[in-house]
């Protein structure tokens, strides 16, 4: 019997498909014409992983009150193959229980990543905390961080989990307290309750915010796939998974947690003759057509460069809102949706945020949940926060417009005079917005993600281009190292093939800066080889920005 359940959704095998399967392998093993078309496929490398989780379960940490669920796959042109894993305990979701296994070519076991090795045993899962005390907490915590402000419709609905997280694994309340502030749009914070004695264990931002032919905004003149309907054209993209964008005509989200009694509308844009808005906000198509325009750039830069099909690697398309909420200065990546959704801005700090690095940083966040779903709060969370800013940065670069050059300024496009600086982010000197940290110490993880992302964006910054001053598409920027060292850059193409390699393949929901060295050392020794340059410059950098 096995001695951890596994979730497999909808795929149905049986002995006699794993024996065939098994021995279509050895049969191309052995044919002198086997090649890289052999390799496994994803259903191959999910029954390869269980059979290995069956033999190691104790060795893993799993038992019988133990669910493993299968989040992501990747196999490896040479057959390597990484199976991510989600856990449950007796049910409850197991924040940080989640791992990633690796196997080697044969299916034979290679190693694992676990965010966290401690043994997940509790003595029993009823809470001597009322959900309602839990929901009180987080409502107070949300209401503290908009001091000042009239919360409307502010609801808070907890779901009991088991943290991993913070320590010694513990029953706990996971709150996601919501509301509308006096403008209409959407507040949101997390907060983990210890189930047990009350005590309030973390809280984070539920929102991951940083902030097409068509006439943008931004990009100028800009190509885009639409789709005819009668005599007029929708600004929808069947080429790349059905991707489109929509009016939300000025409204706002109204939900329950994750249950939204109704959504801002995503009405389709349409337009008679293919040749799309004007490039001024006047009108409303504008945007839309930025919007759209970043979605395809992302869309490409995750396939032509990691070989990603869409956002959760299953080629299906997500959807763009524009004109969401009243002067709201912010975007978001919603999973529950699995949409992007873009404000107007106040026209006094922001503008439209839908400057290309804004849509490539929002829909990045997107690619994390789906991988390594790093926590939204200490380290980790300025672990995703960098991880989105470096792929923002790098469709921007991908792009090639000539109207938003790339550069290493994050928001550049979206910012007006009342903000004070000319960027919302600065990932060659992270410092220069007066809260990120240039350098890792152990006050980082008490920041705001936004600033504790800073470590990561600075090391990005230096592997890619390395230390000093240069001009890069007319650009200013400087970086000096935290250690006085002088780093020699290898580009901006090994920076992403590293950091997405390290991120689906190595990186969990715990990850922290150490942790993170540790994951980009593994990806370029994989892509470069043991103590290659590359991979010299992966510690060189980290090193640079305190973290060894």
């Amino acid at each position: 019997m096995s001695r951890i359940r596994h979730v497999r959704g909808s795929r149905l095998a049986t002995a006699g498909a794993a024996v065939t399967g098994t021995a279509a392998l050895l049969a191309a093993a052995l044919s002198p014409t086997a090649g890289a078309a052999e390799r496994p496929t994803r259903a191959e490398a999910i029954e390869d992983a269980e059979t290995v989780l069956d033999d190691r379960a104790a060795e893993l940490g799993l038992t019988s009150a133990q669910e493993a669920k299968v989040r992501d796959v990747i196999v490896d042109q040479d057959g390597t193959r990484h199976v991510r894993y989600d856990r449950t305990y007796h049910r409850l979701p197991v924040l940080g229980g989640d791992f990633v296994l690796h196997l080697n070519l044969d299916g034979s076991y290679r190693g694992t990543n676990r965010a966290t090795k401690s043994a997940l045993s509790l003595t029993g899962v009823t809470p001597k905390v009322s959900a309602p005390k839990a929901a009180d907490l987080a409502a107070s915590l949300l209401r503290a961080a908009h001091l000042g402000e009239t919360l409307k419709k502010l609801t808070a609905k907890p779901r009991l989990v088991v943290d991993a997280l913070h320590g010694a694994p513990k029953l706990a309340w996971q709150t996601d307290a919501v509301a509308h502030d006096e403008l209409g749009n959407p507040v949101g914070r997390t907060v983990l309750t210890d189930a047990t004695t009350g005590a309030r264990i973390d809280a984070w931002d539920t929102l991951e915010s940083a902030a097409g032919d068509g006439e943008s905004l931004y990009g100028g003149t800009v190509p885009l796939e639409t789709t005819k309907s009668g005599s007029s054209y929708r600004l929808k993209d069947a080429t790349r998974g059905g991707t489109y964008t929509g009016d939300a005509e000025n409204k706002t989200d109204q939900c329950l947690l994750t249950i939204c009694l109704t959504r801002a509308p995503a009405t389709l844009f349409e337009d008679a003759d293919n040749h799309w808005a004007t490039g001024r906000t006047s009108d409303r198509a504008t945007v839309a057509v930025d919007a759209q325009y970043g979605t395809d750039v992302t869309w490409d830069y995750y396939k032509n460069v990691h070989g990603r099909s869409g956002i959760a690697g299953d080629g299906k398309g997500s959807y763009n809102r524009v004109h969401y909420g009243k002067d709201y200065n912010n975007a978001f990546w919603d999973d529950t949706c699995f949409c992007m959704t873009y404000g107007d801005g106040d026209g006094k700090q922001l503008g439209p945020l839908v400057s290309l690095d804004v849509a490539g940083h929002e829909m990045s966040h997107g690619v994390t949940s789906k991988t390594a779903a790093l926590t939204y709060s200490g380290e980790p969370g300025g672990l995703n926060e960098a991880t989105s800013d470096i792929f923002g940065t790098l469709v921007e670069f991908y792009a090639d417009n000539a109207k938003d050059p790339g550069d290493w300024l994050i928001g550049e496009k979206v910012v007006r005079s009342g903000l004070g600086r000319e960027a919302l982010r600065f990932m060659d000197k992270p410092s220069r917005d007066g809260e990120s940290a240039d350098c890792w110490s152990e006050k980082v993880a008490d920041l705001d993600v936004h600033y504790s992302s800073g470590v990561g964006n600075h090391f990005a910054y230096l592997l890619a281009e390395g230390s000093g001053r240069k001009t890069i598409n007319g650009v200013s920027h400087t970086s000096p190292t935290c250690d006085g060292s002088t780093v020699q850059g290898i580009g901006r193409a090994k920076l992403g093939k590293i950091w997405y390699r390290a991120l689906t393949a190595y990186m969990t929901s715990s990850t922290d800066y150490a942790g993170a060295r540790t994951a980009t050392l593994s990806a370029a020794k994989d892509l470069y080889g043991a103590d290659s340059t590359e991979q010299r410059a992966v510690a060189a950098a980290w090193n640079a920005v305190n973290v060894r």
